[in-house]
């Protein structure tokens, strides 16, 4: 259960805000209308009322705000070092002590004021009492502006802080930084603590709850700490001091074994001897985390003595853990958990309470009277329950051990403790396996006896003739090899052309060529016909199909420039001096500012043009999310009451 909530404090307004709510408030909820042709006494009372009003408003606001803020006497000393240190525990009382004597003046001068305006002659005077009074009021309120700022910040934080039961079984980790802290208390909570390779990446108190033997657990994440005096650290490792201190919990003292952390294993030896002072009467656990890295075997016996030293030898247990695996993480939190249980049950036995308890009970132990011994009687009910009990487990084992000596393709057909039970014509048949039957056919009845067989016979065969295979390709390279000179030549060259084809290809491929003209095609069309006659191929066919596509392209070509040609000519026409000019038509659009007189007026031309649309952006861009205020002044604060069908305006 959480006994402290944060979280509910109301918003601190500063002090505008403070005197703009404050009197918007006694301006909407008392009359607002007065003449001077009212007796004198309603006169004073409808001034007494503004000034009563007022100093109600601000004593309420005020009140609120000490009484919501915790007092660092009646919290848990846990929380009251907490906040002195976040805080600075003057600095909040100040603030807090500021308040309550503005709230003391403001009632005293509404007191004062008071008092003057009962003997007031006049509305003039009256007004003017009452003017005076509001105005120290706000001047006190506008004095406090700084303390209702700093109380405003210690309120968000407050909010932000987590919430922490310190009566409750806590498991508190401690250590270097990056040792893995917060990745454990990710492993064994549902808490989600950034993680990072670099130290003091958690700054501040993390919390996190878990479950063992159906009791809730809290686990405490703190800020890494360093080994120096207590008057140099900063307020980031008196958090995690403030902890170890003062809670009653288990402490669990994280080691890198890996020295990954950038601290040397005697670096966190000498931490941990610095530290012990606020162990004292709780239970201490040391785990040895990354073991995935360095495992306690492999550690050099300087580093063994100084975990032996930490341990004392064996008083402290050393726990080894690996958060990356996670392995030993379950003991881990098994070990720690116990320890707190068994020290918190001796804390109670050690405690008064205890005899109180003691002397209402009575342990009957009778004396004996002769010297027969009497064994405990036990009913036959019971024995035969252990028996039943006993065959049941010795049953289960045997189930179990048979269901080991199952093939895995076996186990799911059935359990060896129902198989048991199977009434059927042989008893020989009782634990053989259940077939398989798919499509209606057995599968058993698929699987050939003898295929170990034939595939050994298989495999003979295989190699026989891949080693065939092997040597007919080694008596065909060996062909290959025995050429005539002639051939040999003959390959020679071959080779030869097709080095210079390759090069040839190179050097024409580098080539930025163009489009290949009309005679140039037509030239090798009568080369390309005695190619064909060399290979005994007829050209005509191929002859006519290329001569008729590059009639089409020529007169494609020729069609199209003679229309653009035409096109040309319509458009161009002769001026009077019998110069061509070209139409409207077929000149070019022109360039924005190309009609002014230079850079400069084309520039104040944009200028001016920007202007003019900057109202119409405006509209275009306001919307239901936009902060405009339609009504700056709303009636209701500036208008005056229609009571009694009244419509008179202030």
């Amino acid at each position: 259960m959480v006994l402290y909530n944060f979280k509910k404090i109301t918003v601190v307004p500063n002090a505008t805000d403070f005197i703009d709510i404050t009197l918007s408030k006694t301006q909407r909820k008392t009359p607002t209308v007065v003449h001077p042709t009212y007796a004198i006494h309603r006169i004073r009372s409808f001034y007494m009322r503004k000034v009563k009003y007022t100093q109600q408003n601000c004593h309420d606001k005020l009140s609120q705000i000490l009484e919501e803020f915790p007092l660092l006497s009646d919290i848990h000393p846990f929380y009251a070092d907490l906040i002195n240190i976040l805080y600075d525990r003057d600095h909040y009382k100040l603030a807090l002590g500021q308040l309550n004597t503005a709230r003391h003046l403001i009632d005293q001068i509404a007191n004062d004021y008071l008092k003057l305006l009962k003997y007031g002659d006049s509305l003039y005077r009256c007004k003017q009492l009452k003017r005076s009074a509001l105005g120290r009021m706000c001047t006190l309120l506008k004095k406090q502006g700084p303390s209702l700022a700093y109380l405003e910040q210690v309120r968000q934080h407050l909010a932000r802080l987590p919430s922490i039961d310190p009566n409750t079984r806590t498991l508190v980790l401690c250590g270097y930084p990056n040792v893995g802290k917060s990745s454990f208390l990710n492993k064994v909570t549902r808490a989600d603590v950034e993680v990072q390779p670099y130290p003091f990446t958690t700054k501040s108190l993390f919390v996190g709850h878990t479950d063992y033997q159906y009791l809730r657990w809290q686990v405490i994440d703190t800020p890494g700490i360093l080994d120096h005096p207590l008057e140099e650290r900063n307020t980031i490792e008196m958090q995690s001091i403030t902890a170890m201190a003062i809670l009653r919990s288990a402490v669990l003292f994280i080691i890198d074994v890996s020295e990954q952390c950038g601290y040397s294993l005697q670096q966190q030896a000498n931490l941990f001897h610095s530290l012990k002072p606020l162990f004292v009467n709780k239970p201490i656990l040391i785990v040895a985390n990354k073991i995935d890295v360095t495992r306690l075997e492999e550690l050099s016996p300087e580093h063994k003595a100084l975990i032996e030293g930490m341990t004392h030898n064996g008083m402290f247990p050393l726990v080894p853990m690996s958060t990356m695996t996670e392995e030993g993480i379950n003991l881990v939190k098994q070990a720690a958990c116990d320890r707190l249980l068994a020290h918190r049950v001796e804390v109670k036995l050690s405690t008064k309470k205890v005899n109180d308890v003691l002397n209402r009970l009575h342990i009957a132990t009778p004396a004996p009277r002769d010297d027969r011994v009497r064994p405990p009687m036990i009913p036959e009910s019971v024995a035969a329950a252990k028996a039943m009990g006993a065959e049941n487990s010795k049953a289960e084992t045997e189930n179990i051990e048979m269901e080991e000596e199952q093939p895995l393709w076996l186990r799911n057909f059935g359990s060896v403790e129902w198989k048991k039970k199977y009434k059927l014509k042989s008893e020989d048949w009782r634990f053989d396996p259940i077939p398989e039957v798919m499509d209606g056919h057995n599968i058993a009845d698929w699987i050939d006896p003898e295929i170990l067989a034939k595939l050994e016979e298989l495999e003979r065969d295989e190699d026989e003739k891949m080693a065939q295979f092997e040597n007919e390709m080694d008596q065909d390279e060996g062909d290959d090899i025995e050429l005539t000179e002639e051939q040999m030549d003959l390959v020679g060259r071959i080779r030869e052309k097709k080095k210079h084809l390759i090069q040839d290809h190179r050097i024409e491929k580098g080539k930025n060529r163009g489009t290949p003209e009309r005679n140039r095609l037509e030239g090798s069309l009568p080369q390309f016909e005695s190619h064909l006659v060399e290979m005994g191929i007829d050209p005509t066919a191929a002859g006519e199909r290329l001569r008729e596509r590059s009639s089409s392209r020529v007169a494609r070509k020729r069609t199209r420039s003679a229309s653009v040609n035409a096109a040309m000519a319509e458009q161009d026409e002769m001026d009077e001096n019998g110069k061509k000019r070209r139409t409207a038509s077929m000149s070019k659009s022109p360039a924005p500012g190309s009609g002014l007189k230079d850079l400069k007026q084309k520039l104040k031309a944009e200028g001016l043009a920007k202007i003019v649309q900057r109202s119409m952006n405006k509209e275009a861009r306001k919307g239901e999310a936009d902060r405009v205020y339609l009504n700056p002044k709303p009636k209701h604060l500036f208008s005056g009451k229609r009571t009694g069908g009244t419509t008179d305006r202030r």
